[in-house]
């Protein structure tokens, strides 16, 4: 009996803890937006890793035989965290993390400020020697490219011997 009540608090707890990791995914995609394939996604990676977690439940607690009360257990602990616990968490923890990130941008964006000015001044330098920003832009990015093309060779050579 001892150890069927110690399997449901175990069912309980995995179910509260099923949904606060859902809870941090919600998090996730309120403080950084992204399209549908992304959320399929990383639901699909939620649900395999919840499964892997539940069996692990079933294998260690019960020698992998299903038990109805372990699940019910779990739809309670699933209930009791998403009426009590869950809504105000999402909702602070998703604000503060905005304005968190808000107040880092306009930090982020105080400090590159000088160098805003410096490539406003680039760009009208380019300007007055004909050349376009998209020019220099185009040359940057061609020498880049062949920088990185040799390092790849030399790289591959290094690796040879």
């Amino acid at each position: 009996m001892t150890n069927e009540n110690e399997f449901l608090f175990h069912a309980l707890l995995m179910g509260i803890f099923i949904t606060f990791i859902y809870d941090l995914l919600r998090i996730f995609r309120r403080v950084v937006p992204h399209n549908g394939f992304f959320v399929s996604a990383e639901d699909l990676g939620f649900w395999i890793y919840c499964g892997g977690e539940v069996f692990l439940l079933m294998y260690h607690e019960s020698d992998g035989t299903l038990r109805w009360f372990a699940v019910l257990g779990a739809l309670a602990g699933m209930l009791l965290y998403k009426k009590l616990i869950s809504p105000p968490f999402v909702k602070y923890t998703s604000l503060a993390l905005k304005r968190l990130l808000k107040i880092c941008g306009k930090v982020i964006g105080f400090l590159c400020r000088p160098f805003r000015f410096v490539c406003k001044r680039a760009r009208a330098a380019a300007g007055r020697t004909g050349r376009s920003t998209g020019r220099l832009l185009r040359k940057i990015k061609r020498r880049l490219k062949n920088r990185l093309t040799y390092f790849f060779k030399m790289l591959k050579i290094a690796l040879r011997v």
